[in-house]
């Protein structure tokens, strides 16, 4: 008998663990409305990481609570994201999530970071340090103007 060597081209397991994540996410959103204090999800997301990647969510949860108050941490496909009326405007992705070498700090299209006709909407994070922090917090800033 043989075997299929054939590779499946669909999501992967951890994309579709995404997806389930979302879809508890809209699901307990619906139950507890859209008012609900979600910064404590946010929080228990950030804890369960790993020690490098809590390091980074964690300033960066601080980096945008300080420098966008307008923004509401939120899950988003269970990760850190922050939204403005309910949409998403940055995230964080930790590097475990889909198994990268780097973490990432990615901006939606509901970011203002428009500069010109090309500009970046995602950054590698391999650690944070005073200059990126200082940068972060430019960028979120501007994210919301």
């Amino acid at each position: 008998m043989a075997t299929n060597t054939t590779k499946h081209e669909g999501f992967t397991e951890d994309e579709r663990g995404a997806m389930k994540d979302r879809a508890k996410e809209l699901k307990s959103a619906t139950r507890r409305g859209a008012k609900a204090d979600t910064e404590p999800e946010v929080l228990a997301k950030i804890a369960e990481m790993s020690s490098s990647d809590r390091a980074i969510a964690e300033r960066l949860h601080a980096i945008v609570k300080a420098n966008a108050p307008v923004l509401t941490p939120k899950l988003w496909y269970g990760m850190p994201a922050y939204a403005r009326d309910g949409k998403v405007v940055c995230f964080f992705q930790s590097a475990a999530k889909f198994k990268t070498r780097y973490a990432t700090l990615g901006f939606s299209d509901e970011a203002n970071l428009d500069d010109g006709t090309m500009w970046a909407a995602y950054f590698a994070l391999t650690e944070l340090t005073t200059d990126d922090e200082a940068r972060i917090a430019a960028l979120v800033k501007q994210a919301v103007s």
